[in-house]
């Protein structure tokens, strides 16, 4: 089961290319719970003029993993160019899921 070293798998368990995705969902799960948590309680998620601590861990989270993006694309694009944009659209779709909910509820 030795998978060659440029291959999509073993790209994907590099540290610089899971660990965006893993920050993404990461982010998306404590919006989403707050949401729903929110709900539950009766009183729905609503942009405050003061953020909460969900809000500043989300930006931490979305913006701490650009610096991992730039390096992945920079190392990994030369070596292999296919499978790198094939994990960057990866990437990009964890972090555009995990923006959705705040563009669309206006948090």
């Amino acid at each position: 089961m030795n998978q060659p070293a440029n291959s999509f798998g073993a790209i994907l368990k590099r540290p610089s290319a899971f660990l965006p995705l893993a920050m993404s969902l990461t982010a998306l799960a404590m919006l989403m719970g707050a949401i729903v948590h929110g709900y539950v309680a009766g009183h729905p998620v609503v942009r405050e003029p003061d953020e909460g601590a969900i809000a500043h861990l989300w930006q931490l989270l979305m913006a701490g993993q650009m610096p991992f993006v730039a390096f992945f694309a920079i190392k990994w694009l030369p070596r292999a160019p296919r499978q790198t944009l094939y994990v960057l659209g990866l990437q990009a779709g964890a972090a555009l899921a995990s923006m959705a909910p705040v563009f669309l509820l206006n948090l």
